[in-house]
């Protein structure tokens, strides 16, 4: 129960919401990301005050204030937003290996960043990370 009018009941892999009688929303038990979104909507509705959700489902209020903040912000579509993908490795295997010849010549790292197109300090963070070796100079 979450207040004297809205009630949830988990029924098998699911979480279902009544306000009554009346079923307002249901979402799968392990979808955590569909119950910061509806939580939310329960409270700036006014279905709900803060400390009853957070009573009832025993959230942080910081939590809480948190999503409420994502939904005002952002909506809905705020909480199933894919993160950013990474973009593709500049260092790929060959270029690491079209590096590795050039310092194996005994080129400096600015020529090799102008000849291939690879910023200087990937490369240097490559030697660092020993991706990549420095030939040493006598």
């Amino acid at each position: 129960m979450i207040n004297e009018f809205v009630i949830f009941v988990k029924k098998g892999n699911y979480v279902y919401y009544f306000n009554g009688q009346m079923p307002i929303y249901h979402h799968s038990s392990d979808d955590y990301q569909s119950f910061k979104m509806f939580v939310s909507q329960l409270y700036l509705c006014g279905n709900s005050s803060q400390s009853d959700i957070v009573r009832a489902f025993g959230i942080s209020s910081s939590g809480l204030k948190r999503w409420v903040k994502k939904y005002q912000e952002k909506g809905a579509g705020g909480f199933f937003h894919k993160s950013r993908s990474r973009s593709s490795p500049v260092l790929t295997p060959d270029r690491l290996n079209e590096i590795q010849e050039l310092l194996d010549a005994g080129e400096d790292v600015e020529h090799i960043s102008e000849k291939t197109g690879v910023k200087k300090n990937t490369i240097q963070k490559a030697i660092y990370q020993n991706r990549l070796y420095k030939v040493k100079k006598r």
